[in-house]
């Protein structure tokens, strides 16, 4: 048996010659209202499934079908051939522009094969040269399916294997519908551990001792805290919050979305070359006194990390610099880059850093979101969005949101720890973007 996992929410391509069974395969694995079938589309176009003429209509009204479907988050098939590069890649195209994941199925049988289920169809005229080519343009094409960008490519080359296939649908990893809570969402630690300390034991959690991990924080009453990156930098405590928060994700009592420093961290602990600035110093200092299997213990904790998290049947989104609506859920390099630094408008100010374009402003989505990354003096309700990041290693308060109580809870900071470049320079005026010198006003 071969078993293919994909992602509930999928643009599949079928690519084959006529023949091969792709409509076949279509209907013994997916709904038939999972199926775009460019042949089906001819005949809407034209009364007539085989009118070749047709075809560029076809395919219009087909990819606007698809749009619509994925635009509602609903997994599509297209059965055509599919067999020249130009027809796929409008494919991978909807994929990136509905952040969804493209996967091709690849029926390679042989032309004789193909030839003789023709023959035995009498609403198909296609004879061997046709058939020949085909088979040419999917030898053709194997070899660069990945390279165009489908992430997912699946290759049956005899009927046995076609008929063996078993198609398992997945949740992606930040599907967590099905879990209520309550949560407790913890902004922008950066560092800061004794606030962060001070702010569990007020939400409730306690220290508990677990073998082979040592002191964790659990809730008693099953809560579970959710925390919304950026942990390290600028903070003299960096590697007692990893700590803390890795030992909570570890046995269950959290679950954590990575922050932009987060993953500047992360890129030099794995050898990349990027500016160490905005607080990266300090926390490379930090790490460098500790054990060389913690620093890999980190790297791996923050590459695992998932952009955000969808909660409570779609009630709930976090992400640490927010999450537009058409994008929860999903999962492509735009949402997570999204997730990371939010929208910049394409200006710099006057210090460099990129102006951020309030997305926050002109969200309309049925999900509350609640993020951090721009730190703020208070946390202030925004068309069904809040931000957290109440800049706590600014001098500023370290923030919980209590979800579904939609309480907040904060502690204030012990002292400034970090001294923003806005305050060691002339007092500038435009709002930027990154997260990286922002104190609360």
């Amino acid at each position: 048996m071969t078993k293919l996992t994909i992602p509930e929410l999928s643009l599949v391509a079928l690519v084959g010659p006529t023949g091969a069974g792709k409509s076949t395969f279509a209907s013994k694995h997916f709904a038939p209202t999972e199926v775009l079938s460019s042949d089906h589309c001819r005949g809407l176009v034209s009364d007539d499934e085989n009118d070749q003429g047709a075809t560029d209509d076809a395919f219009d009204v087909l990819h606007y079908v698809a749009r619509k479907r994925l635009a509602r988050g609903l997994l599509t098939v297209i059965d055509a051939t599919n067999l020249e590069a130009d027809a796929r890649k409008p494919i991978v195209e909807l994929a990136r522009e509905y952040h969804c994941v493209p996967v091709a199925i690849v029926l390679d049988l042989p032309a004789k094969l193909c030839l003789e289920r023709n023959r035995s169809r009498p609403d198909r005229a296609l004879g061997r040269q046709v058939v020949r080519l085909h088979a040419q343009q999917l030898r053709r094409s194997l070899r660069h399916l990945r390279d165009e960008g489908f992430r997912h490519v699946l290759v049956l080359s005899s009927p046995e294997e076609i008929e063996s296939v078993e198609i398992e649908r997945r949740k992606l990893w930040n599907d967590l519908r099905h879990e209520h809570g309550p949560f407790d969402v913890v902004g922008d630690v950066h560092g800061c551990h004794q606030e962060l300390a001070t702010l569990l034991d007020q939400l409730g959690y306690s220290e508990a001792n677990v073998a082979g991990i040592g002191h964790v924080r659990r809730h008693p009453d099953g809560r579970k805290a959710v925390f919304l990156g950026d942990l390290v930098d600028r903070g003299p405590y960096v590697p007692e919050v990893l700590r803390t928060v890795m030992a909570m994700v570890e046995t269950g009592s959290a679950l954590c979305v990575p922050g932009n420093h987060d993953v500047k961290l992360l890129q030099k602990l794995r050898g990349r070359g990027v500016e160490v600035a905005h607080g990266l110093a300090e926390s490379l200092a930090q790490l460098e006194r500790e054990p060389e299997a913690f620093r890999q213990k980190v790297a791996g904790f923050i590459h695992h990390r998932v952009s955000h998290y969808v909660f409570d049947d779609g009630k709930l989104v976090v992400a640490h610099a927010g999450m537009p609506e058409s994008m929860q859920g999903r999962s492509s390099a735009a949402v997570r880059s999204f997730a990371l630094y939010g929208e910049t408008t394409g200006e710099t100010d006057e210090y460099g850093l990129a102006v951020r374009y309030n997305w926050a402003a002109d969200y309309r989505g049925q999900a509350t979101v609640v993020y951090g990354h721009t730190p703020v003096p208070e946390p202030q309700w925004l068309n069904n969005t809040l931000n957290i990041d109440t800049g706590c290693v600014f001098g500023g308060r370290l923030t919980a949101l209590r979800y579904p109580e939609r309480e907040i809870v904060s502690v204030p900071a012990a002292r400034t720890y970090w001294v923003p470049k806005r305050l060691r320079t002339p007092t500038p005026t435009a709002v930027t973007a990154g997260g990286s010198d922002q104190p609360p006003h």
